[in-house]
């Protein structure tokens, strides 16, 4: 993670990388370089075993906007119709980003300020942990501009999350979730003064970095394979293999080492 990007600002601190978007002037809206960035960086992630944990953030007064739709206007103002291939490519493109957040084996904590509305929503929900400043307002964006609600993953994340019933709700107004009402439907993580934002994301990074690595990343494939198992046996087949990996690994003695002692693990 040493490129330097344009629209993204990239810290590693240790194990945790910090990733914020950075076009505060238009609430951190995704356009092309954006978008790029943003998949480019969570694939790589896949195959980056010095990244542990990861912070996702908008810098300014909002999250992430959704998509760019000025920059999107302005491409269509050209006179020059996309075909259905061409169409498809960019919609892909920008899709491609939250399929790599889920597959990505690190954790990721999103930071949630102001708006995060259409693809923006969609970067929040694809996180493990969302925590929300108390002005905070998400939305399915996409139906109050002509599109359907079901895009960039919204329809798969958000009923798994917190119900059809309710999801059918917000995405078939478009309504705003408020950082109260998301906290009240088990869609925020936790809600905290926007002061507070980045002491509670450390915090939960500091807790993840107590399990070994492998745990860690198998904890999340688990989850991501648990939620659309077949049922029981089906699940609980992945925790036995999981179980069996981690208890084999070297660090898995550090780890019971750290505990007992009480101090923080050492893992190699």
């Amino acid at each position: 993670m040493t490129r330097q990007y344009q629209a993204l600002i990239l810290d590693q601190q240790g194990g945790v990388l910090r990733i914020t978007m950075n076009r505060p002037e238009a609430l951190n809206a995704l356009n092309t370089q954006m978008v790029s960035e943003l998949r480019e960086v969570f694939q790589n992630l896949y195959y980056d075993r010095s990244v542990r944990v990861v912070i996702l953030e908008g810098a300014g007064r909002a999250f992430c906007a959704g998509l760019d739709l000025k920059e999107s206007s302005s491409r269509q103002g050209g006179g020059t119709r996309r075909t259905p291939e061409q169409g498809l490519d960019g919609q892909r493109a920008i899709a491609e980003i939250y399929v790599a957040m889920r597959r990505c084996p690190q954790p990721i904590i999103s930071i949630v300020q102001g708006s995060g509305a259409g693809g923006g929503f969609a970067l929040a929900l694809a996180s493990d942990i969302r925590i929300l400043s108390e002005d905070a307002r998400m939305n399915a964006a996409f139906i109050r501009i002509g599109l359907s609600a079901c895009d960039m993953g919204v329809s798969y994340f958000l009923p798994r999350m917190i119900g059809m019933s309710l999801a059918s709700e917000y995405m078939l107004t478009g309504r705003f979730i408020t950082a109260e009402r998301a906290m009240q439907i088990g869609l925020a993580n936790r809600v905290v003064p926007h002061t507070e934002l980045r002491k509670e994301a450390e915090a939960f990074a500091e807790d993840m970095l107590h399990a070994t690595p492998l745990g860690l990343r198998l904890t999340k494939d688990g989850l991501n394979q648990a939620v659309d198992a077949g049922g029981l046996e089906a699940a609980m087949a992945i925790e036995d293999r999981n179980q069996i990996l981690t208890s084999t690994d070297p660090n898995f003695a550090e780890g019971i080492a750290a505990f007992f002692e009480k101090r923080k693990p050492n893992y190699s």
